[in-house]
C-alpha cells in the first residue's frame, strides 16, 4: 500500500537541512509504485525530490513530492576490460562510488563524496576534478511523467554540456530518471591527475604511480577540508557555476584584473573560478544570521542553524550583484532554487 501524507517536513529531505512543508509526500520504491502514483495523480502538480542535494527551498511546496528511493546494482554485462553496471534512481552517489571502487572498477573516483543520488547525476552532468558523468555514462533509463511510458536515453541523446543536459532544457520536468548504466574499467585503468591538487595531495602521501583507490582517497581528503558535511552544516555543495566567457571579452577584464585565474575550455572560451571571484569580492566566511559563505570554500553558501531558503538566496544575489559590479562577470547558480 502506497501511504500519501500531508503536510510532511521537508527538514530531513533537502542537504541545506531548511525547514519547509510538503502539501503531501510520498516515497516509491519501484516503478510500479512510481507508475501508479503518477497515474493516480495525473492531474495534480508534481515535485519529483531525489537526494535533495541540489535544491534551496524557500517556500513550502504545494504539490504532491514524490520521493525517489528505488535501490539496486547490478552488473548487466562484462569483458576482460570493461564492466557495465546499472545503478538504480535511489542510491546515494558516493556510496555507489565507494561500490566500484571495491570491486576495482574504474571510471568514477574523481567524482567521490559529491552530495545527492544517481538518479540526478545525468540532470546536472555532475563532475569533479577532471571528470563528469557523459565520460562513462552509457544511457539512463526514464519513466515518462504523463503517461508513465519508459524511455531510455542514451548518451548522445541527452545532450551533456557544462552541467547541462536536455533533462534541463528540451525535456525539463518531462521525466523522471529511474536507473542509470554506467561503462567502466576493470583494467587499464584511465588514472586522472590532471588537477593540481589531486598531485600535491597524491606526492604528499608519497605516491608516485597511484591507484583509483588513492585517486579517490585524495579526491576525498581534498572535499572534506574544503566542503562541510551536510549533516553537520547544511549546504549543497557548490552554490554556483564557474563562469565561461569568451576570449575576446576574457582579455580585456584580464587587463584590469591581471592576477584573475582562469582555464583554458575551448580556442575561444576560458573558465574562470567562482570561487577566486567571490573570495576577491570579500565573502568568504561571511556571515549574515544564520546564513553564509563557507571559511575554507567561498563556492559554498551555508546554513548555520534556521536560516530560511529566503535568506540564503538573499546572500547569493549579493555575490552576485557585486560580483557583476566589480569584475563586469555575471555568475550563474549551480542549485535549483525552489
Amino acid at each position: 500500500m502506497i501511504k500519501i501524507q500531508s503536510h510532511f517536513s521537508l527538514k530531513n529531505y533537502n542537504t541545506f537541512g531548511i525547514e519547509a512543508q510538503a502539501k503531501q509526500f510520498v516515497a516509491v520504491h519501484n516503478i510500479p509504485e512510481l507508475a501508479s502514483v503518477l497515474q493516480q495523480h495525473k492531474e495534480e502538480k508534481k515535485f519529483i525530490l531525489g537526494g535533495g542535494s541540489n535544491m534551496l527551498l524557500t517556500q513550502d511546496i504545494d504539490a504532491l513530492v514524490i520521493h525517489i528511493d528505488l535501490k539496486g546494482i547490478k552488473i548487466l554485462d562484462e569483458n576482460e576490460d570493461f564492466v557495465f553496471v546499472e545503478c538504480q534512481a535511489g542510491e546515494n552517489w558516493h556510496e555507489f562510488v565507494v561500490w566500484t571502487l571495491s570491486h576495482n572498477y574504474g571510471g568514477l573516483e574523481n567524482m567521490s563524496l559529491i552530495p545527492g543520488n544517481v538518479g540526478t547525476t545525468p540532470v546536472q552532468n555532475i563532475g569533479a576534478y577532471g571528470t563528469e558523468i557523459k565520460d562513462t555514462m552509457v544511457s539512463c533509463d526514464a519513466i515518462k511523467i504523463d503517461s508513465q511510458q519508459m524511455k531510455t536515453f542514451t548518451n548522445s541523446e541527452c545532450h551533456f554540456g557544462y552541467r547541462e543536459s536536455i533533462f534541463k532544457q528540451a525535456e525539463k520536468d518531462q521525466y523522471i530518471i529511474t536507473a542509470v548504466v554506467f561503462q567502466l574499467t576493470k583494467r587499464h585503468h584511465k588514472i586522472n591527475t590532471a588537477y593540481g591538487d589531486i598531485q600535491s595531495e597524491l606526492a604528499k602521501n608519497g605516491i608516485i604511480n597511484p591507484t583509483i583507490q588513492d585517486v579517490s582517497n585524495a579526491v576525498i581528503t581534498i572535499r572534506q577540508s574544503k566542503l562541510p558535511d551536510p549533516k553537520e552544516l547544511g549546504n549543497s555543495g557548490s552554490f554556483f557555476k564557474n563562469p565561461i566567457l569568451l576570449k575576446t571579452d576574457f582579455e580585456k577584464i584580464h587587463q584590469q584584473f591581471p592576477e584573475m585565474k582562469f582555464y583554458e575550455v575551448s580556442k575561444t572560451e576560458v573558465k574562470v573560478p567562482a570561487g577566486w571571484l567571490i573570495e576577491q569580492a570579500g565573502f568568504k566566511g561571511k556571515r549574515f544570521g544564520d546564513a553564509g559563505v563557507h571559511k575554507n570554500q567561498a563556492l559554498v553558501l551555508v546554513n548555520y542553524g534556521n536560516a530560511t531558503g529566503q535568506e540564503i538566496l538573499a546572500v547569493s544575489k549579493d555575490i552576485q550583484s557585486t560580483i557583476y559590479e566589480k569584475f563586469g562577470i555575471h555568475i550563474e547558480a549551480e542549485v535549483n532554487v525552489i
